[in-house]
């Protein structure tokens, strides 16, 4: 059996990270997108941003968001690497069209509006989606699912962490 690669997005506040965490403990080989594979770059070409663009991606949340990528090299090798059954890709990111040919499926967490709004006002503002403008464009993304990737399997992320990850993984074969 070859190795199979799974990609959970959702906007933020969705419990991506939590759901990584979760199926780490699990003892799941995950890969945290957003921290291991991500940069600000375009998300067409792949390029880096100039430091005067990087620059405004700080200033421009809504830029910022446009430009965050992951490193689609990265992502291939680690899609390639065949030493675990299974692997977790989660986080966001702007150039997924450019992988998700990898994935044996692809699972958007999805929240209610209320819930959204509760989880993003605990976040600290050092974390993305802590401070009302970043709240503002969330809040936005959610309803318009714009940069979400299309035919996902929608997961109901307002369950209790444990059952969200115990859906996910009866939908890839696994009940763990």
């Amino acid at each position: 059996m070859g190795i199979r690669n799974y990609l959970i997005e959702g906007v933020s506040g969705t419990g991506k990270t939590s759901v990584a965490t979760e199926l780490q403990q699990r003892g799941y080989h995950v890969i945290h997108g957003d921290r291991e594979l991500a940069y600000q770059g375009n998300p067409k070409t792949g390029e880096p941003l100039e430091r005067s663009a990087h620059n405004q991606s700080h200033l421009d949340v809504a830029f910022g968001h446009e430009h965050h990528v992951w490193d689609v090299d990265k992502v291939r090798s680690l899609a390639a690497d065949r030493s675990h059954a299974i692997s977790f890709f989660c986080g966001g990111s702007r150039n997924f069209h450019q992988f998700i040919e990898l994935f044996d499926a692809v699972f958007v967490l999805e929240v209610d509006l209320e819930t959204l709004k509760r989880r993003l006002g605990n976040r600290p503002e050092d974390e993305f989606g802590g401070k009302p403008a970043e709240r503002e464009l969330v809040e936005r993304l959610h309803h318009t699912k714009e940069d979400i990737p299309k035919n996902a399997v929608a997961i109901d992320a307002t369950a209790p962490l444990t059952s969200v990850v115990e859906n996910i993984l009866s939908k890839c074969g696994d009940v763990g």
